[in-house]
């Protein structure tokens, strides 16, 4: 019976001091520090799952970055879980949270693009890129707000949501048209993000929330099963708050797709390893180009000295910076390079994805109507646009426009015959501006002027904040397919440098 009674103590004892599991640390955690933690069980996937669910609870409310949860994100996260248990191996991005803007099909929620006329879309398959983050391991954990249509880069309202704030001054613009993905990354509301970029939409954001966005080569990833801008100018990628978690993702989606015949076009151009460019002395030896024709144009004075101290910090972390780079007959060359293609991109989608009798044209969406007077503007005026006869000529892809090749090429010969690795500019001149204002303080959007159109691919990288918080990105401009190059640069300005710092959220 002492025996017993011994055993029973000691039992009680051990029970009181065995150490109980605490709140998880989700500020800035990192896919390599997640799966690290699966493997050491200090959580699982079910309960990081709940523990970013419980914080979107209580501060999304600040900054209305998400438009739907996802019901069955913690049945996703238990499965893998189950699956960790008995096979022992992680998948690449195993129970992983994912936040999705809104444009990108995905099975279990709605597809609306921030409009009404598509706000009871429920897809009937994920999109391509949606299927293989699944196949990684990827948590579906909800869908953010977005500009209606992605109409917008200067600032994310909808119909479905309102309008985001941007969580480092909520006063402000996340950006657009994937604010909601820059915004709640940004805030810690799911560990990696998506977005789509027409002209700004990945790189905006994530300049204007501390964050890493790639706009990759046009072509390298499947845009199938997203609600279309301009599909010849749209991309898809990550947003995320390291490089490492965005070549993470890149390493998931990037592929040919029979669906995006563009993809083609990457066969042959895609490493067996991305993840072999984060190189912290990446920037050693590597040659820089400084293109001032951007970072002159009417700057902030803040984002100013913001950006000439990165260049010091190129330098002191062992780039050749070549100050400044100028490119022959660029004023002429960038000149009538958007085509209005919106009306029978999305009439394209629609037939092909929604396949509703009472939804087919522009003018029916117009019917449906809007909340936002930008948006209802925007549609208004895509449809009286006029396309130019010899469409294909004038508004093909950047493999076949004359006017979009003429125009990279001679950005790449200038790179070539410096033996330049990147141009860099700011991603913006100026700070984020005011919601109350987001029209007449749009100024210093870099982002749409070269990359949508070359189809070369941009990365954005924090660059530094001003005095009153606001983030403000550095932009690395590649030749095209040149994204392991990007990764490494971007990698070792972002160690030597760690701008990004979480916002602070106060009620």
């Amino acid at each position: 019976m002492n025996r017993i009674l011994a055993f029973l103590m000691v039992a009680l004892v051990w029970a009181c001091q065995k150490p109980q599991k605490g709140p998880i640390p989700l500020e800035e955690l990192t896919i390599s520090q997640i799966l690290q933690a699966y493997q050491n069980g200090d959580f699982s996937a079910e309960e990081l799952t709940q523990a970013y669910l419980d914080r979107i609870q209580a501060w999304d409310s600040l900054t209305h970055s998400i438009s739907f949860i996802h019901p069955e994100a913690l049945a996703q996260a238990k499965a893998m879980d189950e699956e960790f248990s008995k096979t022992g191996k992680l998948r690449p991005l195993h129970g992983i949270p994912l936040i999705v803007k809104d444009n990108i099909n995905t099975i279990g929620l709605p597809t609306t693009a921030g409009s009404l006329a598509l706000a009871d879309f429920y897809p009937g398959a994920d999109a391509f890129i949606i299927q293989k983050l699944k196949d990684a391991g990827a948590i579906i954990l909800a869908k953010s707000n977005m500009a209606e249509w992605a109409f917008s880069p200067m600032h994310s309202e909808s119909s479905t949501e309102g309008t985001t704030r941007n969580p480092y001054h909520l006063d402000h613009v996340p950006a657009g048209s994937s604010g909601g993905t820059g915004a709640a990354v940004a805030a810690n509301f799911g560990t990696i993000g998506l977005g789509t970029d027409t002209g700004n939409s990945i790189r905006g954001p994530s300049s204007h929330n501390a964050l890493v966005g790639f706009r990759t080569t046009l072509g390298l990833v499947s845009r199938e099963g997203i609600v279309p801008l301009y599909l010849r100018n749209d991309v898809v990628g990550p947003m995320c708050r390291t490089v490492e978690d965005a070549a993470r993702v890149l390493q998931v989606i990037a592929g040919t797709d029979p669906k995006d015949p563009i993809t083609a076009n990457s066969q042959g151009k895609i490493p067996v390893d991305y993840l072999q460019s984060l190189q912290k002395d990446g920037l050693k030896g590597a040659r820089i180009g400084v293109f001032r024709t951007l970072s002159e144009a009417n700057p902030d004075p803040e984002i100013s000295a913001l950006f000439e101290q990165s260049i010091a910090d190129l330098k002191s972390l062992g780039a050749v910076v070549i100050d400044s780079v100028g490119v022959e007959n660029f004023d002429s060359l960038r000149r009538n390079q958007w085509c209005p293609v919106f009306k029978q991109d999305l009439e394209r989608f629609l037939a092909d994805y929604v396949k509703r009798d009472t939804i087919k044209t522009i003018e029916d969406v117009i019917r449906i109507g809007t909340t936002s007077d930008y948006a209802r503007s925007g549609l208004e005026s895509f449809r009286e646009s006029q396309l130019p006869e010899n469409m294909e000529q004038d508004c093909g892809d950047p493999f076949t426009d004359l006017k979009r090749i003429a125009f990279r090429e001679a950005i790449e010969k200038v790179m070539d015959s410096l033996q330049l690795d990147a141009l860099i500019y700011p991603s913006w001149n100026h700070p984020p501006a005011l919601i109350e204002r987001f029209q007449e303080d749009y100024k210093g959007d870099n982002s749409q002027v070269i990359a949508p159109h070359t189809g070369q691919p941009a990365f954005t990288v924090p660059m530094g904040f001003t005095a009153k918080g606001l983030p403000a990105g550095l932009q690395f401009l590649g030749k095209m397919w040149s994204e392991p190059t990007l990764i490494r640069l971007s990698y070792a300005y972002e160690q030597g440098t760690n701008h990004r710092k979480p916002p602070v959220l106060k009620k």
